[in-house]
């Protein structure tokens, strides 16, 4: 048994140590269901190209979803609103969300396996995950990670401290290009669920008890890994649903958090703190 569970949960950990650092982000951001609207907008594109012949998990496949989350990065981007706006960007976010969810059901209805390809949308098939799948995934990845790292001051300075950065759109567009790649790879594998789970719940957890976001990081791993490990390791053991448990266990490690944060936690209204934040006058000179 021990040998089927090893690629799903090296899948899911792949997963984790992305999403677990964007999730910061999100979270900092208050865009809180982005991850949601993206995997959507991304299940959006796989289901034109299922519509049009084309197989799930194939490489033509990927690139429509990544085609769609290029004009979520669009939206996402362009619509970030001045503070104190009347309409949050968050209604936008959610807009998108349920219209591209309502699109993926009337496509996905002209398909004879339509049935089968919203429900792998929203689990996955992290079950039967190969490794040439999790080699692709991680080689994606860690190009994107690299990306974060070189660009890391500006995407933190955005995400923390926006009223510090100029052509603050410009930045947004690039971070959500970098999220919506990582999206369209991800939400074919573990579907809509687990991705949003893997997303937000480690970050929140992680804010729980630190406002220093280099040690939120760890946290965010950390929590998150134990998550994986006891979702997979239940779903062997018991039978169940690997996707829908493994939910499941983000879900119970953020209940033990919330129950430990009154004795452990950071005080609410506590100032996250980063490092190396940018001021006006490099902010503007340094972007392209």
């Amino acid at each position: 048994m021990l040998d089927l569970m090893i690629p799903p949960v090296v899948a899911a950990l792949v997963i984790l140590l992305i999403h677990a650092y964007l999730g910061l982000h999100v979270i900092a951001r208050q865009v809180i269901f982005v991850d949601l609207a993206f995997a959507q907008v991304a299940a959006f594109g796989t289901t034109v190209a299922l519509l049009l012949g084309i197989e799930m998990g194939t490489t033509l496949s990927t690139v429509f979803a990544l085609g769609a989350t290029l004009l979520g990065a669009l939206i996402f981007s362009f619509t970030r609103m001045e503070e104190g706006s009347a309409v949050p960007q968050e209604a936008i976010i959610g807009i998108v969300y349920v219209v591209a969810s309502a699109a993926v059901i009337l496509l996905a209805g002209m398909t004879a396996e339509g049935a089968e390809h919203i429900k792998e949308t929203l689990t996955g098939t992290l079950i039967w995950v190969d490794w040439p799948t999790i080699g692709k995934m991680a080689a994606v990845y860690a190009l994107v990670a690299l990306f974060h790292v070189v660009l890391r001051r500006y995407f933190l300075s955005v995400s923390f401290h926006p009223e510090k950065v100029k052509k603050v759109r410009l930045w947004d567009f690039l971070f959500y290009v970098s999220f919506g790649i990582v999206i369209s790879f991800s939400v074919e594998v573990a579907g809509v669920l687990m991705v949003f789970s893997a997303l937000v719940i480690p970050a929140v957890v992680a804010f729980f008890f630190t406002n220093r976001f280099a040690v939120a990081v760890l946290i965010a791993w950390g929590s998150g890994a134990l998550a994986i490990v006891l979702g997979i390791g239940a779903s062997f053991y018991w039978d169940f649903a690997t996707g829908p448990l493994l939910v499941c266990a983000f879900g119970l490690v953020l209940l033990v958090a919330g129950i430990l944060k009154p004795f452990l936690g950071v005080k609410a209204g506590t100032r996250i703190r980063v490092r190396a934040l940018v001021d006006d006058e490099a902010t503007g000179a340094g972007a392209p």
